[in-house]
């Protein structure tokens, strides 16, 4: 088995940052800022800045720190792995045993849903950690959409959302919109020349429910994915936004094998909200109501238990025994 090398020299630190320079040079969404970041890269090894950085994890933090330093872009980063990467993969998601790789241990996440429960009241809740491809998590998104479709109202968390894919943001919108397809977002790839849309799907298995209340939990950890979901329901008077501004990185980007044991992570495509015309990026995800995120799931829980005995009062039927437990949950946390 091939082993890594932890002397780093000067000279494949010098292969390294012209890789990574051609890469940016070609690829990077802001051709402009693409090379402000190759000039200070240059610099910045030129005046032996790296010179003492012979560990791979260091060096490759270093670069991330310069990078980001001018793109203030944290999609743009450099990692640095003790196993060998795929030979002639030079864009890793195009890797076959790569991807075999990726999809386990997603798998092994249960594909980003990380918790889904039933809450007093009947508030449907899940916690969804990251958006695999649907293609990959496709079938559990439709059995968690499946059972939330039976509750009264649903709490996502997305405080520990750190990103994805947007063809499962598209998945689960689809349940929350109606049959009619919403155009939800583009994205201009600059390394194809094209710009892609994503919509809706005009078919989903199981019921979809564009009526049902939804609360959505954010922090300052929820990122890209994780973002556009929470921008898509804002923007689209979907859901009520309840925790901490999110941390603003809308850039969509492919990794490549810049070295046998260095990955870059490229930003190549720019989203861009139909309503809008921008997006978050660097700004976040502002909440309708910001609290401090490790109180947002209860207040989402009372809200959504107020709005529902709301709902039965105005029916006329205010002391019907759903009322009647609803209040009681509500007096147990402290609410009425």
């Amino acid at each position: 088995m091939d082993t890594y090398q932890v002397h780093i020299d000067s000279t494949t630190q010098a292969e390294i940052i012209n890789r990574l320079s051609e890469k940016l040079r070609a690829c990077y969404i802001f051709p402009d800022v693409a090379e402000q970041i190759c000039a200070h890269l240059q610099q910045t090894s030129a005046d032996g800045e790296y010179t003492e950085l012979t560990d791979g994890n260091l060096f490759a933090l270093a670069l991330t720190i310069q990078l980001q330093e001018v793109s203030h872009d944290e999609h743009l980063w450099v990692r640095w792995h003790a196993e060998p990467l795929p030979e002639g993969a030079e864009e890793l998601r195009f890797d076959p045993g790569w991807q075999e790789e990726q999809k386990k241990k997603a798998g092994l996440d249960n594909y980003g849903f990380a918790r889904m429960e039933v809450l007093p009241g009947n508030i449907g809740y899940v916690a969804i950690n990251y958006l695999h491809r649907p293609a990959w998590g496709g079938e559990t998104a439709v059995s968690v959409m499946e059972f939330l479709s039976r509750t009264n109202a649903i709490i996502i968390d997305l405080r520990k959302c750190t990103g994805g894919y947007p063809g499962m943001v598209s998945l689960v919108c689809s349940y929350l919109f109606g049959e009619d397809p919403i155009l939800l977002d583009s994205i201009y790839w600059r390394d194809e020349n094209f710009t892609q849309q994503y919509w809706t799907l005009e078919y989903v298995p199981g019921s979809r429910f564009p009526d049902k209340p939804v609360y959505l939990l954010t922090s300052k950890v929820t990122f890209s994915a994780g973002e556009e979901f929470a921008n898509i329901l804002q923007s689209r008077k979907r859901a009520m936004i309840i925790g901490e501004p999110t941390d603003g990185g809308a850039h969509a980007g492919a990794a490549y094998r810049i070295d046998p044991h260095f990955e870059a992570f490229i930003p190549v495509g720019q989203v861009i909200c139909p309503l809008t015309g921008t997006n978050w990026e660097g700004c976040g995800v502002k909440p309708d109501l910001p609290i401090p995120a490790e109180q947002s799931l209860e207040v989402a829980h009372r809200l959504a238990l107020q709005s529902l005995l709301k709902n039965i009062q105005s029916s006329g039927t205010e002391e019907n025994s759903r009322a009647i437990e609803i209040r009681a949950i509500l007096k147990g946390m402290g609410s009425s």
